[in-house]
């Protein structure tokens, strides 16, 4: 299925950046720019973009190059795509949580980035409202990517010989500057659409035979008596499996308030765990950080241990599971529910013990296999299309700045 399709329509309008995500709209074509512009695959929504600020190829293809760049990294070593693997659904599936500069462990699961361009709030703490923005939260993040600051790394792309003419194209003779950089990160991440899926096209497009009776009979349970659609939501003419919502499920609050035991889960290679005595971990570990969800943003101890609810689209690719990435596989996730969640001061009144059976159980994984969209590979080959000079400039960003 093709993703996108080319249009080109009369220039009128100028650049603005870093829209907050409620002013994006589908402008008519005879006021938008001379665009790429999204296709709608079956099953989605129209892609939001924002007023003023809509994707051109050289602004896609400049993004693209910058989220595969590792020089983007203080010591050139970390790229978005090493958090966000094309070949793992835009996330990790070897890691729970993310791992950042030099080694340095980060509290949260790397969420998939496909079909990012729906996200209404961005983060499992929901504190960002667009992807011009937030491409700037990991960039500048001490232990992730960790540029010392946004001039730092706009004099650093300026120094690089293989991004020369490429944001003066792109933004009509404008440079590399906090806008444009998130401008450009953020036109390629829209164009990461995936639908079309066999779901889709049994529900939306009327085939009977998309799937198979076990697969219906799991779209059943997630409908009634799972009661999953309570959370991940469906309309009558696309589905984005989300409420974007925050919910407690009592996995953050188990593991800031409620872990208790004398031994610690230490993961030794993808899918490879030990268990090591607290005691021995704490003496070479530096102590786990606190992480009490979207009370972070919103200071209301009603959202305390509370996280974005993530889409279901592609979920057979996006393993681990929940904002800690401490469920390995759907089976596991399902049996999660199934218990109720775990019980907190603030957990959800929604989670309640379902009473599955076995069999139920299975027809709900079948069920979600059936979400992932028809053009991911074709996404993980684009992401690869274009070779990425890793060269490191010869001088230094802070040094080669002159005021």
């Amino acid at each position: 299925m093709k993703l996108w399709t080319f249009g080109v329509w009369l220039l009128s309008g100028g650049l603005s950046a870093c829209h907050p995500l409620d002013d994006r709209v589908l402008e008519p074509p005879a006021r938008n720019p001379a665009i790429i512009a999204p296709s709608t695959p079956l099953g989605l929504p129209p892609v939001p973009l924002p007023v003023g600020d809509l994707p051109t190829k050289a602004r896609i293809d400049l993004g693209r190059k910058l989220f595969m760049d590792p020089r983007l990294s203080h010591n050139n070593t970390m790229s978005c795509a090493m958090c966000h693997v094309p070949e793992q659904g835009f996330t990790s599936n070897e890691l729970g949580t993310a791992i950042g500069l030099e080694g340095q462990s980060l509290r949260r699961n790397a969420p998939t980035i496909l079909n990012v361009a729906y996200v209404k709030q961005l983060f499992h703490d929901g504190r960002e409202f667009s992807l011009e923005n937030q491409v700037w939260g990991p960039l500048l993040g001490v232990n992730e990517m960790a540029i010392p600051s946004i001039g730092y790394l706009t004099e650093k792309i300026r120094i690089m010989p293989d991004y020369k003419g490429l944001f003066e194209a792109a933004f009509t003779g404008r440079g590399a500057t906090v806008e444009t950089i998130g401008a450009a990160l953020a036109s390629y991440e829209r164009t990461l659409i995936s639908g079309n899926s066999r779901f889709d096209r049994w529900y939306f497009g009327n085939d009977a035979n998309a799937l198979s009776s076990m697969e219906q009979a799991g779209f059943k349970i997630f409908s009634g008596k799972g009661n999953c659609i309570a959370c991940h939501h469906l309309s009558e003419k696309s589905a984005l499996f989300t409420d974007n919502r925050f919910h407690n499920t009592g996995i953050g609050w188990a593991r800031s308030m409620g872990r208790k035991g004398a031994k610690h889960k230490v993961q030794l290679a993808p899918g490879v765990f030990v268990h090591v005595e607290d005691s021995i971990v704490r003496s070479f570990s530096e102590p786990e950080q606190a992480d009490v969800g979207r009370y972070e943003v919103t200071l209301d101890p009603a959202d305390s241990w509370a996280y974005r609810t993530p889409t279901l689209r592609n979920i057979a690719l996006t393993k681990p599971y929940m904002h800690d990435g401490s469920l390995a596989t759907l089976q596991q996730v399902i049996e999660f529910y199934d218990r109720g969640g775990i019980d907190n001061p603030h957990k959800d009144p929604l989670l309640k013990p379902l009473h599955l059976t076995p069999t139920e159980n299975q027809a709900l994984v079948a069920f979600l296999d059936t979400l992932t969209g028809d053009n991911v590979k074709q996404l993980e080959a684009n992401a690869r299309a274009e070779p990425i000079d890793q060269k490191i400039p010869d001088i230094d960003a802070a040094a080669q700045y002159k005021p």
